[in-house]
């Protein structure tokens, strides 16, 4: 292997792994990260919660059977460079782990990120709504968002680019003809998309909620609860970008109707009082003590926001979802997630703009 030069920071390796014989490739950054490691010592374990990435733990054992270390290796989807700037990931991520946000990445290589295990489990549809971890996942938000990077970096919300990103990445046509047929079936054509897209930012670019830097993904696999230290970790910031305070927190609430696509239902999604409670939760954290007035005011604000900026959430993730249905090759109905997501879109869009835009 040639030699490991610096890049960002951190140790670079100059190795691919290859995404259907991933061990000779984990090996060799093995070598270079934790090179006191025997391979005969090493365990493996693929988790399979992602849809875009493989992440797995590369646990070395003692004599006693005890874990004495963990690395996390997690190799990029197929074309997800295409939607992901992997130079400011890296960057982010190194900036939030000063600041005990973001775990600590040990090595990067061509096609991933070697980096700190986090001991806990992933959230659950059911302890999302816990009140006492649903509380910590607000203060932890909440910690994210009074973050102030580079002053370089524009404070500009990332979600409007995005979408146009990803809208210019929805091929005309798909190469698979099935796929096509499928996209005009659902969804009539790309500029149908965006047309409504204009018309949703339209509506939404007067928003006044505030600019913060925020995770833009934080679904239930993305937040670490760990029951014994009572607390709760953010991963994956692959997404993370200046944007709107409301978009982060509403895009967070898409998220607890389910994990897996036959387990999707929307009766999951949070209560008015839930919300409210969850936001006040936040604020408590974010602007600090104020007087009840203030705060129940500024609840209502937020909560009004989220409504609204749930409609992007929702949009996003549909457009995202189609680049995927082109390029990847995970085994994954990105096809039926983005029919999920621009159907509920649809459904919501004309009571939500009636009844919050001002």
């Amino acid at each position: 292997m040639s030699s490991i030069c610096s890049k960002d920071g951190h140790k670079y390796i100059p190795v691919e792994v290859e995404e259907t014989d991933i061990y000779p490739g984990i090996y060799k950054i093995l070598e270079e990260i934790r090179p006191s490691w025997r391979p005969e010592n090493i365990k493996f374990k693929i988790f399979t919660d992602g849809i875009t990435n493989k992440l797995v733990a590369c646990e070395i054992n003692n004599k006693t059977g005890e874990s004495e270390n963990i690395v996390l290796v997690r190799i990029y989807g197929n074309k997800t460079d295409l939607l992901i700037d992997r130079t400011a990931e890296v960057r982010n991520i190194t900036t939030l782990h000063k600041l005990n946000l973001a775990p600590e990445i040990y090595g990067v290589f061509k096609n991933g990120l070697a980096y700190q295990y986090y001991p806990g489990v992933t959230l659950n549809i059911d302890t999302v709504i816990d009140d006492k971890i649903s509380a910590m996942v607000a203060k932890q938000m909440a910690k994210m968002h009074k973050v102030e990077l580079d002053k370089q970096i524009q404070k500009e919300p990332m979600i409007w680019d995005k979408i146009e990103q990803f809208l210019a990445l929805v091929p005309e046509p798909f190469t698979d003809p099935s796929k096509q047929t499928r996209f005009a079936n659902s969804f009539g054509s790309i500029t149908r998309l965006r047309i409504e897209f204009e018309r949703l930012k339209s509506h939404l670019i007067s928003t006044e909620s505030p600019i913060v830097f925020a995770h833009n993904d934080l679904l239930l696999g993305n937040v670490i609860y760990n029951e014994n230290n009572g607390t709760v970790s953010f991963i994956d910031y692959e997404y993370a970008a200046y944007n709107y305070q409301a978009y982060d927190i509403a895009n967070h609430f898409n998220e607890f109707v389910g994990i897996s696509i036959d387990d999707i239902d929307y009766s999951r999604y949070p209560s008015r009082e839930f919300q409210l409670f969850w936001i006040r939760t936040y604020l408590t954290e974010y602007i600090g003590e104020v007087d009840s007035e203030t705060l129940s005011s500024k609840t209502e604000d937020v909560y009004r926001e989220v409504q609204l900026l749930s409609l992007a959430s929702h949009f996003m993730w549909g457009i995202w979802s189609l680049v995927q249905f082109e390029h990847s090759s995970i085994d994954f109905d990105f096809g039926r997630y983005a029919e999920i997501r621009l159907n509920r879109y649809n459904e919501l869009k004309d009571a939500t703009l009636k009844s919050f835009v001002q």
